[in-house]
């Protein structure tokens, strides 16, 4: 699939949940991805994001990746929410007391909170099914119950581009779907699309020294790769060959598939 038709129909996918939801939003890391999935927002609506865009602050990010945001907020006029679980922050809740419990608190529990203040309905993610063996799993609308809860085993059927959205006032009981408008899409599609764009991207994920990070994450749980490639183009040359996962420099007690799935059950993104 070329870059136009992944870009078409993650379009039509971004349009159909703001046609389908009373009451979306996004998520944006600051990554790639995300980044890519605000900029494809952009276009399906001349240039303007009409919904809330939503950051999970754990506390933890670099400090690149809160530059990045400020900069990218004004400059792109977004409606942005920073949400924190602030009690979690309070009580000291960290990396050291495991990736489960840290996750959990400072990201699930955060989202929850948000959506809990402010009745969101539909969230639009940026996963990719080749960046993880559980994410392959993931329907574009992926419902989650009012415990905030993934059925991996009973998703809706999607057939056709066709896409079942949840029931009207889902919201009213904390239901919500999440939307997933870059799915389809590989790591090698993205960078080639942030370069036809040209959509600003974290200069962490260009090498300095040596080394240079393929995945963001929070500072004490990512580490980068050797890599020299500085430039988007040799990035993109980086990846046609590489045998490296994606992923493979974030923590990898939460990277295996058990702890994965159970974690995306629990309402992890």
């Amino acid at each position: 699939m070329g870059l136009k038709e992944l870009e078409n129909k993650s379009i039509y996918i971004i349009r159909e949940a703001y046609a389908e939801f009373e009451n979306p939003a996004v998520l944006w890391s600051t990554g790639k991805d995300s980044t890519t999935v605000l900029a494809l927002c952009r276009k399906a609506f001349f240039g303007k994001i009409p919904f809330p865009v939503i950051h999970i602050d754990t506390g933890y990010k670099f400090k690149q990746m809160y530059e990045f945001r400020d900069r990218i907020a004004d400059e792109w006029g977004l409606d942005l929410i920073i949400a924190r679980n602030e009690e979690a922050m309070n009580a000291g809740v960290g990396p050291g007391d495991g990736k489960f419990e840290c996750c959990t608190k400072l990201k699930t529990e955060a989202l929850m909170q948000c959506l809990n203040k402010h009745g969101f309905d539909a969230l639009l993610l940026a996963i990719r099914r080749d960046e993880h063996g559980i994410r392959a799993k993931e329907r574009v609308f992926s419902p989650r119950d009012e415990e905030f809860r993934w059925n991996y085993r009973d998703q809706p059927l999607e057939m056709w581009d066709q896409y079942q959205a949840q029931s009207e006032g889902q919201s009213e009981t904390g239901i919500h779907t999440r939307v997933h408008p870059i799915l389809h899409w590989r790591e090698l599609d993205v960078w080639e699309y942030i370069k036809q764009e040209n959509i600003p991207v974290n200069p962490l994920y260009f090498a300095r020294d040596g080394k240079r990070y393929r995945s963001l994450g929070c500072e004490p749980c990512t580490s980068p790769i050797d890599s020299n490639a500085k430039t988007i183009d040799e990035i993109v040359e980086e990846l046609r060959t590489t045998k490296i996962a994606e992923r493979a420099g974030r923590a990898q007690d939460k990277e295996k598939a058990f702890m994965m799935q159970k974690l995306r059950a629990l309402g992890y993104m």
